[in-house]
């Protein structure tokens, strides 16, 4: 049976370096965090995340790696 919980809202957020969370749609996002676009239940904005999250790597370790990466082939 659907309960109370299944219809809350919540939106996808993400932070600088572009990890992803959910928090309640109606609540101010914490620093350091902007909305991503995408709104739905906990489930659908976990689903979301699934699809979409697909390096966890911090974006800044991504950077580093790709800077290391160019230095090595020059």
């Amino acid at each position: 049976m659907p309960g109370a919980q299944d219809s809350l809202q919540y939106a996808v957020v993400i932070n600088d370096e572009e990890q992803y969370s959910i928090w309640s749609a109606g609540r101010d996002l914490p620093a350091g965090w902007r909305r991503d676009g995408f709104t739905g239940t906990e489930d659908e904005c976990l689903a979301y995340i699934d699809e979409t999250w697909t390096d966890m790597r911090p974006a800044s370790l991504r950077r580093w790696m790709r800077d290391h990466e160019r230095a090595g082939a020059d």
